[in-house]
Formats: structure tokens, C-alpha cells, sequence
């Protein structure tokens, strides 16, 4: 736990070039500092996109996992996507989620995150609610430290240094041996127990609870409850990275201890054995409850002569979250799983884009007291979309209580803008600002669900409101530069979304939606300058794909235009007016058989483009099928579109009809 957050780490200089998304990386040290750099190789063999981030602090202790983190000048902490494991003595591998055949976008690292790996850090005000954006002040801790088991140890020195009594001493700290084993297990469970890293969610920390408030001793429930999916959904046998508590507890030696049974009665905190020690250590402890039952198993023939508990019933095997993991299985079974329990596999992305859709149940505590338990189990449903029947659920359950914490209807709000009921999300936002009209949660989401209303005039007032409080947010700049092009303020527009930008250079989404509003204002330079800076950030971003691409082939760049434009159609293989743009480009450099198949994809997409059915036209005249041509470029004529129908009209005049 000592190790499980540093600065400065040391890694070797190494280069690794992922495959299913054409990415190479390196580690390097650059200026005596550790850097990681990502780029691709575009046309003609030049880099593209190319970008590094400083190495500035190393998550992990390195038994399984390191993952190395960048700090921005704001404070937050982003996850560099390449990552080292421990696996074959030393493998370098891709974090999770970023395996496939995309990158996505950066991500930070909540305080969820940090709260297990860390000692408690300090945050910045205002960002303490939920849903806030994770930043970090000053000097951050590095690893975990005796407070996070024993409580803070203030008192305990003080009452030391004053010379109390002995008992006195003892009593001004929190020795975990001490508690119930109920209080005593919290004390693990804190940061060892997750039912589920995919979307659920797996727990809520109370509303009105700070990010780092816990204190062992408290009853966990007091400060975070955890949700699981329902019996019999095909979830039992899951095993993911951070599955120790929750597979434990499901192990009928537990079940059947009465509590006595917990973490510590194999685990020593202060004292970690290795290799023949550990196993010596651990299969003693099996042998404390079953030893003379193994003894007259192996003389019965009914057992074999190596009492090896562990590694029969508690097995290591490769986890289904981080796939170049091996974690011990802490569920004790009757029998070894079957299989290669450590066979390879591949990162599924099943795992990641087909979440739960169910009941969402409490699972600790089992049940859920009265009074707010009934909303926060409604809140459980919707928070990650993961009951579709949650929406009325927490509806009804406000109606009901009417609670007093703006949180409550912040999630409804949200769950409504999901469903696509901005107008309902309105009056939920608006509530919740009416109860905590200081919340920043509350003027970001009530903006949001403003403008996907049609309200962007009331949303530019709102975000000025609250920018007024928090003059250096820059995602409240980013929400009213978009809420300002939306009410047709084009120059306020451009200026709020640069000044998010002088705020936090690394939003991909702010330098793409300036790179719109510079292009509309006909500065096309200026576009493309955001359009490579939101690339270099997220190198698949489809929207900036597709927009790089597009303006690449009005400056007749086609080689360039096909490479970004087929990226985008990856991405987006339904999407008529990238697809078409794709065929542009494509017929611009001869290939015209793949520009037909992209051009009849746009179409199946979306019949009515007047601009696909004219691109049609034009690349079936170029392949001479001109009965076709003539179909497509009749439609395209009938479109409202005045330049479309225009040019259609000059090519079927040419053709001769």
C-alpha cells in the first residue's frame, strides 16, 4: 500500500507500436524528465498527430499494474494510455479500454481512483460535490499511509507528546483490532470491495459526504452504498481486478463463519509474505478450520497428498476488466475452476460497449433502511442507464419524499436529458438550483438541458450567472461558448470558447467546436489549427476526423483528406454526410469503384442527401453509366438545396437530358 502512489518513477526508454489501432508509442526521457509520446504514421510515411505528456507520478505498486499518470497545469490528473504488467517478468500493454481498434478520449483520474491508491489528497473548493471535475491541489501524498486504517493520528500524537496515560494514547486512535468484525472488515472493504468496474454503478457515495470523508470506525454505509446486478443475470462468475472482497464474500467459508471470518484473518497488513513463506502462511491458515479434514481426505485416497489450499481453491486467474492482469480468485471454491485459468485473452469489447440493462439491487448493505434508502436505490438505476424502468421509479420516489438535497434531482435531470426530455430535465435542473443555488452541478446541467430545449438565450444567462462564482472553470466557458453559437452570438461565441481554451489547452471537444466557428466565419486557417490541436488530444475523435478531412479536400488535398475521412467512416460507419465526403475524395483520386461502394453506403444511410444523390450522379458518369447517373441526378434536381439542384441540373444538361 506504501508503494501504491509515487512521483518521479523510473521506467525504461521503450517503444511499442499497438496494432488494432495503428498507434505507436514511446517512453523517453526528455530534459531529465520521463515523457509519453503517441503518434501515427500517415501518408508517405510522415508522423501524424503526434503528441507527449509528461510522466508525473506513477499509480500502482507494480505486484500487478503501473500506470502512469500526467499532471496539467490545473491540477488534474489524466492516465496515460500505455502501461506496464507484471505478467512474463515485465510486459508492456495497452491500459483498459484502450485495446481496441480506437483510442478514446483521455481519462482523468476520479477521486473515486484516488481514494484507493493514495493517502487523502487535498481538492480545490467547489469541487467536492459529485459530479465535479476530479482536481488536485498542492504537494500530492504519495501511497497510502496509517490514516487510511487507523483514522488520523493527530490526536494520537498530541495525547502522546502531552504525556497522557497509556490507555488514553491507545483510545486517541482507531486500532482496527479493536472494532466489531463488521467494523473491522469496512475497514478493508473501503477500497477492496467493487461489485463491477462496468457501468451500474457499483456504489454512491451519500450525497452531502465529501470524496475523502470516510474514517474507519464510521459504518461504511454512512458514507458510500454499494449496488450489484440482480441474482441469475449471468453475472456469477465475473472476475475483474478489484473482485477480492466481492468474491470472497460469496465463498461459503465466509458465508458460513458468523463473522469470523474476515480479511485480516489471512491478511497481515504490516507484514506482506512472498513466495514458500506466503504459501506456508496461507495454507496454514485453511488448515486452522480444515486440517483434520484434509488429513483423513489424503489417507482416504479422496484427496491428493499435495495440501496445497490456495492454489486448488484459490486460484489466480486473469481478470475480464484488465486482461494483462493475474490476480489471486479470492472466492474459495470446492474445486478448480475449469479451463486454463490463465489462458490469454483478448480485451473484450462486449465488456465495455454492451453494459448491464436490469435491476439494479443493494448489496451492502443487503437492504437499504427507510427514509432516503428508497431514493438512493431509485437514483442507482438511472445513474449509469442502467434500469430503463428508473426514470419513473426516482420520479415517483421524489414526488414522494421531496427531499431537501439538490443531488437527488440533479440524477433525474440527468436520466431525462439521456432519454432525450431535455424539456422535463429543465424543471429537474431548475429545482435542484432553486436548493442550491451555489451548485455548479446545478448551472451546468440546467444549461445543458437549456439549450438541447431550444432555450440557449436562458442557458447564456444561467453559465454567465456562474462563471460570475467560478471565473476560471473551463468547462463553463466551453458550455457558453456552445450555448452562444447556438443563439446565433457568433463572436461571443468564438471568444468564450478561446478563453476555455487559454483555461485548459487539452479539451478536444472546445478546440473542435472554435475550429467550427472559425470555419463558418471563413477562416479556415485558424480551423485547422484547432481541428490538428483536438486530433493531437484524441486522435479519434470522429466529429474532428471528419471535419480535418472535409477541409483537407476543399484544399484539394486528397491524400491527406482520404486518410483522416476513412478513419472517420470507421467511426462512424452510418453517418451519410461523412461517408459522401469519403466518396468525394476518393473519386478525386481514381478510385472510383470504392467511391461508389462509400456513396451507396451514404445513401442506404440517409436517401433524401441531395448532396449524395448528386456525388452519385457524378461517379457513376466517371465509371459511364450514365442510365444510373441520370436517376441519381434527377433526385438530386428535385432537393430544395438551390446550389445541389443547380448542379445537378448543368450535369444531366451535359449528358444530354
Amino acid at each position: 500500500m506504501a508503494r501504491s502512489f509515487r512521483r518521479s518513477p523510473e521506467a525504461p526508454e521503450v517503444r511499442f507500436y499497438h496494432s488494432p489501432s495503428d498507434t505507436w508509442y514511446a517512453i523517453e526521457r526528455k530534459q531529465g524528465k520521463l515523457v509519453q509520446r503517441r503518434w501515427r504514421v500517415g501518408p508517405g510515411g510522415a508522423e501524424v498527430l503526434a503528441d507527449e505528456s509528461s510522466i508525473d507520478y506513477l499509480m500502482g505498486s507494480g505486484n500487478h499494474v503501473k500506470t502512469f499518470l500526467h499532471r496539467n497545469q490545473r491540477g488534474a490528473l489524466t492516465e496515460l494510455p500505455l502501461a506496464w504488467y507484471a505478467e512474463h517478468g515485465g510486459t508492456w500493454a495497452m491500459e483498459p479500454g484502450y485495446d481496441g481498434g480506437s483510442l478514446p478520449p483521455p481519462r482523468q483520474i476520479a477521486y473515486e481512483c484516488m481514494f484507493c491508491h493514495n493517502a487523502y489528497p487535498q481538492i480545490p473548493p467547489g469541487h467536492d460535490e459529485p459530479g465535479a471535475e476530479p482536481l488536485y491541489s498542492g504537494e500530492l501524498p504519495q501511497g497510502i499511509d496509517c490514516q487510511r486504517c487507523h483514522g488520523p493520528g493527530g490526536g494520537h500524537v498530541r495525547a502522546a507528546q502531552q504525556g497522557m496515560s497509556f490507555d488514553a494514547v491507545r483510545r486517541a486512535i482507531v486500532n482496527p483490532a479493536r472494532l466489531s468484525p463488521e467494523r473491522q472488515m469496512e475497514v478493508c472493504l473501503q477500497c477492496h470491495l467493487e461489485t463491477t468496474s462496468q457501468p451500474l454503478p457499483h456504489s454512491i457515495v451519500r450525497y452531502g459526504r465529501g470524496p475523502f470523508s470516510y474514517r474507519p470506525g464510521e459504518p461504511l454505509a454512512d458514507f458510500e452504498l454499494f449496488f450489484d446486478r440482480a441474482p441469475g443475470s449471468g453475472h456469477d462468475d465475473d472476475f475483474e481486478i478489484a473482485h477480492s472482497a466481492y468474491r470472497f464474500r460469496k465463498s461459503q467459508c465466509f458465508l458460513k463463519s458468523g463473522g469470523r471470518l474476515t480479511c485480516t484473518t489471512c491478511h497481515n497488513p504490516h507484514d506482506i509474505p512472498r513466495g514458500a513463506a506466503a504459501r506456508a502462511h496461507y495454507n496454514g491458515v485453511c488448515s486452522q478450520c480444515h486440517g483434520a479434514g484434509v488429513r483423513a481426505a489424503i489417507a482416504g485416497g479422496k484427496h491428493t497428498a499435495e495440501a496445497n489450499c490456495i492454489g486448488c481453491h484459490m486460484p489466480k486467474r486473469r481478470t475480464q476488466d484488465v486482461v494483462h492482469a493475474v490476480m489471486t480468485d479470492h472466492f474459495i471454491g470446492r474445486r478448480p475452476p475449469a479451463g486454463d485459468p490463465l489462458a490469454p485473452m483478448p480485451e473484450s469489447q462486449e465488456f465495455f460497449a454492451n453494459p448491464y440493462r436490469g435491476e439494479v439491487v443493494p448489496y451492502y448493505p443487503p437492504a437499504l433502511e427507510a427514509g432516503d434508502g428508497p431514493l438512493y436505490e431509485a437514483v442507482a438505476q438511472v445513474t449509469q442507464r442502467s434500469n430503463p424502468a428508473g426514470i419513473a421509479r426516482l420520479a415517483s420516489e421524489l414526488a414522494r419524499q421531496k427531499p431537501a438535497e439538490a443531488q437527488f434531482y440533479i440524477e433525474l435531470g440527468q436520466a431525462l436529458l439521456g432519454a432525450g426530455d431535455p424539456a422535463a430535465a429543465v424543471q429537474q435542473f431548475e429545482q435542484a438550483a432553486n436548493i442550491k443555488p451555489e451548485s455548479r452541478s446545478a448551472a451546468s446541467n440546467l444549461a445543458d438541458a437549456l439549450t438541447a430545449s431550444g432555450e440557449p438565450a436562458r442557458a447564456v444567462v444561467i453559465l454567465t450567472q456562474a462563471l460570475q462564482t467560478s471565473p476560471a472553470d473551463p468547462l463553463l466557458w466551453h458550455q457558453l461558448g456552445i450555448a452562444q453559437a447556438e443563439a446565433g452570438n457568433d463572436s461571443e461565441a468564438l471568444r468564450d470558447l478561446q478563453k476555455c481554451l487559454d483555461l485548459d489547452p487539452g479539451l478536444a471537444e472546445a478546440h473542435n467546436a472554435l475550429a467550427e466557428r472559425l470555419a463558418s466565419a471563413g477562416n479556415l486557417e485558424g480551423a485547422e489549427r484547432e481541428m490538428l490541436a483536438a486530433l493531437r488530444i484524441e486522435p479519434d475523435f470522429a466529429e474532428a476526423l471528419a471535419n480535418y478531412g472535409h477541409l483537407l479536400a476543399m484544399k484539394r488535398d486528397n491524400l491527406h483528406a482520404v486518410y483522416y475521412l476513412a478513419r472517420a467512416v470507421r467511426l462512424r460507419p452510418r453517418n451519410a454526410a461523412v461517408l459522401t465526403n469519403y466518396a468525394v475524395v476518393l473519386a478525386g483520386l481514381g478510385r472510383l469503384a470504392e467511391a461508389r461502394q462509400q456513396i451507396d453506403a451514404a445513401l442506404q444511410a440517409d436517401p433524401r442527401s441531395a448532396f449524395a444523390q448528386l456525388t452519385a450522379g457524378r461517379i457513376l458518369v466517371a465509371q459511364g453509366d450514365r442510365a444510373a447517373a441520370k436517376m441519381h441526378l434527377e433526385k438530386a434536381a428535385e432537393a430544395g438545396d438551390p446550389d445541389v439542384k443547380r448542379l445537378a441540373g448543368e450535369l444531366l444538361r451535359q449528358l444530354g437530358y
